[in-house]
């Protein structure tokens, strides 16, 4: 996109805009901008209320086809949790920022529509398991198109394979009433749990668009709209195609740094050497830094896996079979480190956990956030259980039902076996320990760090195991205690025995 129009001007946009198709035709309207948003998930809820909180004179409509979705959007429990969410909410509520299943109203209204919809993995057909399902997301643009009351700006929020834009252009503009629809791609780069700081200070925002006078136009007018908040320096513009890959780039980069620290976790454990001592040396490194770097269980979440896999099957599509394997093989490693820990627990407490009761601390994917869409408890769940284990599960913000669900969605349990047999679900920590044989921490929630271990501990059976698959915990004091720890990379005591015998 031409430099030009990166200026201090886009301020001055909505009085001289770059396109006069995007002109509101009135000059009696309340909001100088109106935005709609199709998808009230954890892209769409956030990222609207945060323009809503930032753009007092921009109208914005969250909209969603489950009335129970957007029923919790405003009640006064959101459907996600989010730190700083609900206060924000809250803020906007009712002035410029609205919740409605009326998808057509907000389309008609709209300047500018972003599509937040769910793009899960292909389960069945061509590229089933890696491919990118895109069908919410073709059903969004043909009802864009059916409902539009004259050109719009459609900006792609859901992560997208490649060159998607063009396929969505072509489905917008085949309306037969010759409306016309710029597109763009303004990815998200939001992590859970600190989503809300992540969009009002973020890195960069990276909007894509053609380099038609229209799609400059267009990208001029999204620009505005974050220039309320973002500087402009912070602001990158690229073609389609750049912005779409970068957002399946840095997840993949991110991912391959965790399943790089675990696979050496792996080795640190029989070697001597501790990961935690070993990533504080290399991230010392500049080149290198130190995000990232903290090993763990593995990596879950709603992205990482799903765009690392959309990735491997574009490679494999192109015919770049060294590149797609390059990238799986961060899959491979990730699946490993969870298996590995699960192995771990059985060996250690006798290569038996069947009939033994085990609490399980945490079941959301990571810290700050009730989601569990890949969460590593789910498959640690089904290792265990697998071998008979009995679970007491305990999260401090994971619903009942969302556990419930995870479980018949995965598959955890098998055909033989009912959930209220082998599985409790605990309010309460210290009763999830009581009786068990071994806590395995599987979420990095703070409150973990700060419970009382020997009121813990003298309720368990004996001996009593900690597997720390978040390296969180005290390990020292624990031990001295009477705890048997066993955590992700640290070593044991054979491998740092120094005697020759």
């Amino acid at each position: 996109i031409n430099a030009e129009y990166m200026g201090s001007r886009f301020s001055q946009f909505s009085k001289a805009p770059l396109d006069r198709q995007f002109e509101k035709m009135s000059s009696e309207k309340k909001f100088d901008c109106y935005i709609a948003c199709l998808g009230a998930g954890y892209v769409g809820g956030p990222t609207m209320a945060v323009i809503a909180s930032h753009c007092p004179n921009v109208k914005v409509t969250v909209c969603d086809i489950s009335q129970a979705q957007i029923d919790k959007w405003n009640s006064s429990k959101l459907p996600i949790y989010e730190p700083g969410l609900d206060e924000m909410v809250l803020e906007t509520r009712g002035k410029n920022l609205f919740f409605t299943t009326n998808l057509d109203d907000a389309i008609r209204e709209a300047d500018i529509i972003f599509v937040s919809v769910n793009t899960p993995t292909k389960m069945h057909g061509i590229g089933a398991g890696r491919a990118a399902n895109l069908k919410n997301w073709e059903l969004a643009a043909r009802h864009i198109a059916r409902v539009a009351n004259g050109p719009k700006i459609v900006v792609e929020k859901s992560t997208l394979p490649v060159r998607t834009a063009h396929s969505m252009r072509r489905v917008l503009n085949a309306n037969d009433r010759g409306i016309k629809f710029e597109i763009l791609s303004n990815p998200e780069f939001l992590a859970e749990g600190t989503a809300i700081n992540d969009l009002r200070t973020p890195d960069r925002v990276l909007i894509g668009g053609q380099g038609s006078e229209a799609g400059k136009a267009a990208v001029a007018r999204l620009v505005w709209v974050y220039s309320h908040w973002v500087p402009s320096e912070r602001i990158i513009t690229t073609n389609l195609w750049s912005s779409e890959l970068s957002k399946l780039v840095a997840n993949a980069f991110l991912a391959q740094r965790i399943s790089s620290i675990n696979s050496i976790s792996a080795l640190c454990e029989t070697t001597g050497a501790d990961v935690s001592e070993v990533a504080r040396a290399i991230g010392m490194d500049k080149r290198i830094g130190k995000p990232f770097l903290n090993a763990s269980v593995g990596f879950g979440g709603s992205c990482f896996q799903k765009d690392i896999l959309n990735l491997v099957y574009l490679c494999e599509s192109f015919g770049l079979h060294e590149v797609a394997a390059y990238w799986n093989q961060v899959i491979i490693m990730n699946d490993y480190q969870k298996r590995r820990f699960a192995e771990k627990m059985v060996q250690k407490m006798f290569n038996t956990v069947s009939g033994k009761k085990i609490a399980m601390f945490g079941f959301a994917f990571k810290k700050d956030t009730g989601d569990t869409r890949e969460s590593p408890s789910i498959y640690i769940c089904q290792y265990l259980l697998n071998e008979r284990a009995k679970l007491s599960i305990y999260d401090p913000k994971v619903e009942v039902e969302q556990v419930h669900a995870d479980f018949k969605e995965y598959n955890v349990l098998e055909s033989d076996m009912k959930f209220d047999d082998y599985v409790t679900l605990s309010s309460d920590p210290y009763e999830a320990a009581k009786d068990s044989h071994a806590i395995a921490v599987l979420t990095e929630w703070d409150e973990f760090k700060n419970y009382d271990y020997a009121k813990i501990y003298a309720s368990m059976a004996k001996p009593a195991f900690i597997f720390d698959g978040r390296n969180i915990l005290d390990h020292d004091a624990l031990t001295k205690i009477g705890f048997e720890i066993y955590a992700i990379g640290k070593p044991s005591s054979a491998s740092v025995n120094m005697d020759d015998d």
